[in-house]
Parts: structure tokens; C-alpha cells; sequence
């Protein structure tokens, strides 16, 4: 197949109209397979998907360094169509805790060197604070990444989580080609404010949580049992009552999709992926089948009435529960 490709922001890199986010992979959402993880990245690359999205603190390092062995084991030509997303800052401890986030200009080339080691490459793609440390002017954070794009250890700047006054403050210190942050049918507040002022100022969105980790895919069930270190058996939105009302917008999805003789998951994607040619949606597959099945997406084509049909069926705002846990919640800066 011939994969459609998108441009992150006026400053950024072209990369596949979709990106495999490998979080799950390492952390998060219970115990994963470490072979069909490799697997399921070789079949991205194959598919030719582009653009791999890690965090040097998903899994302690894990991540990165699952992905360096799947570029490693990759045939030379995908491994170099490969662009790397990074995001770093986030401080965990030996529990697997979070203690907070580091933005000092010093941490940002510590972070960039182990991140370097860890994938066994020479440049990062694209370089992200993961969420904003209060503690630290986002100019100091921003210069420090720009500083690496100087030395050539970064290739392109880009933001995570963050409103729209930090968009500015940063893109007015360095040339800033994407803003990463939650974007799905039940996930919309960036459609405000954040969204509105990336476009004005030239910078592209990858939008995590497009199926909102599972819940929207078609798959999850209100009997599902979730593993101790699945985040989501804290989140808000897979909570009882939240939970039930969540799954009845599923439904009602569902209905759409069947009409369109698509999968839940493919018309939310394709959803996402109609809001405009600037905003990039990573999908999350930790299985080479869910990875087939997101990558149908791409074809999925939604008319007036399809959009119209959608918005009927999950309107904006109709989502039960918060996006995290109020701990996590009162980290981000895009909520604020």
C-alpha cells in the first residue's frame, strides 16, 4: 500500500497520515508481549508508517530501548524511514511512582543523552517536555531543546499537553513544528482554544488517544477485568456509572459504523483524521491485528452525513468522567 502522508506544522518533517504510538508496549496498560511488540512495529514500518511516538519514562527506558531493537532487526530501508518522537521530563521512582516533572535546561541534554543510548541512534526527530514543570519558564525548557537542534542532536522541537499561552511563550523562542495532546470524539477541548492558535501559528497536532485508551474501540467490555498496573483501573472514565455511560456512546457509535460497514475503532480514527490535514493521529496497537485493523482507517472517507451522524451519536462533551485521575489532571497545563 501506498501510505498517505501529513506534514507536522510549516517548520516539521512529513511523516504517515498515522503514527504507532508504543507506550502500551512497555507500560500502562498491563503486561504486553515483547515479541509481538517487535512484530507489530516491522509491520507498521512495512505498512509504511513513520512516525514511532515513545517517552524516555515509558517503562523506565524500556520503551526506548524495545524500539532500538526493532530498528536494529529492521531491513536498512524502513529502519531509515523511521522518525522517532520523544518526550522526556516526567520523574518516576523505583515503584514505578510519579514524583513530578524536570524542564531545566541541564535536565533536557541529560534526558536527550540517555534517550540517544537507549535507541542507538544519533539525532531525535522530534523532541517534547512531556508536560510542563511549573518550576521552569517554558523559554529555558525550549531553549535547552533548541541548543540540541544546534549540535544536531535534535531534529525538530515540538510540545506536549500544553495551552495556549505556553504555545506561544515557546513558538516565539524557537520554531516549534507540533503540539502532541489528547484529541478523540470523547476527548475535544482542544477544539477551543489550543487547536485555534496552533493553526494560526503554523504548528501541526499529533493526537494521542484517538480510541481514548480502548474505551472507544469497539472492544472494551463493561466485564472486562483490569490488571493492577493497567492505568486504567484508576481512570475516571472506566469507573462504574462513567463506565456504562461511556459504552452506551459506543453503541450508539457502533450503529454508525455498521451503517458505514466499518469497525468502531476505523470510524474513530477516520474521525479524527477528518479534522483537518494538520493533525496526525497515533494509534496505540500493541498487536499487529489491532494495527491492521487501525491502518483500515485510512480509507474510510466520511461525508456530511457521516459526520453528522457521528456528532448525533457522540456529541461534544458527552463524555463521563475526566481524562485522568485528578492527581494527573492538575498536571496539565492544557487544562487550565
Amino acid at each position: 500500500m501506498t501510505m498517505q502522508t501529513r506534514t507536522l506544522g510549516t517548520t516539521g518533517p512529513q511523516v504517515s497520515a498515522l503514527g504507532l504510538g508504543c507506550m502500551g508496549m512497555s507500560a500502562v496498560y498491563g503486561d504486553a508481549d515483547r515479541a509481538e511488540s517487535v512484530a507489530t512495529i516491522h509491520a507498521a514500518l512495512e505498512a509504511g508508517v513513520t512516525l514511532l511516538d515513545t517517552g524516555d519514562f515509558y517503562g523506565m527506558g524500556h520503551n526506548e530501548m524495545l524500539i532500538g531493537e526493532a530498528l536494529r532487526a529492521a531491513p536498512a530501508a524502513r529502519r531509515e524511514q523511521a522518525l522517532l518522537s520523544v518526550k522526556f521530563g516526567a520523574l518516576r521512582d523505583p515503584d514505578g511512582g510519579w514524583t513530578g516533572y524536570d524542564g531545566r535546561p541541564a535536565a533536557v541534554k541529560n534526558f536527550a543523552a540517555y534517550s540517544l543510548g537507549r535507541l542507538g541512534v544519533d539525532h531525535i526527530d522530534v523532541y517534547r517536555l512531556s508536560r510542563l514543570d511549573p518550576a521552569v519558564p517554558i523559554e529555558e525548557t525550549v531553549g535547552a531543546m533548541a541548543e540540541l537542534v544546534e549540535k544536531g542532536h535534535v531534529r525538530h522541537i515540538g510540545l506536549s499537553e500544553v495551552g495556549a499561552e505556553t504555545i506561544r511563550r515557546a513558538a516565539a523562542t524557537a520554531p516549534i513544528c507540533d503540539l502532541q495532546i489528547e484529541y478523540s470524539l470523547i476527548s475535544r477541548g482542544i477544539e477551543t482554544e489550543i487547536l485555534p492558535t496552533a493553526r494560526e501559528l503554523g504548528i501541526g497536532v499529533t493526537a494521542y488517544g484517538v480510541l481514548s485508551r480502548g474505551l472507544i474501540s469497539g472492544h472494551f467490555t463493561a466485564d472486562r477485568q483490569l490488571a493492577a498496573n493497567d492505568f486504567r483501573a484508576l481512570s475516571p472514565r472506566f469507573q462504574g456509572e462513567n463506565l456504562r455511560h461511556n459504552l452506551n456512546l459506543v453503541e450508539a457509535l457502533r450503529k454508525v459504523a455498521e451503517e458505514k460497514g466499518v469497525s468502531v475503532a476505523q470510524i474513530a480514527i477516520a474521525w479524527v483524521l477528518s479534522r483537518g490535514e494538520d493533525i496526525v493521529p497515533l494509534v496505540g496497537a500493541r498487536r499487529r491485528d489491532r494495527l491492521t485493523e487501525a491502518l483500515g482507517a485510512l480509507d474510510v472517507r466520511l461525508d456530511e452525513a457521516d459526520l453528522r451522524a457521528i456528532e448525533e451519536a457522540v456529541p461534544a462533551d458527552a463524555a463521563a468522567g475526566d481524562r485522568y485521575p485528578t492527581q494527573q489532571m492538575a498536571h496539565l497545563d492544557s487544562e487550565r
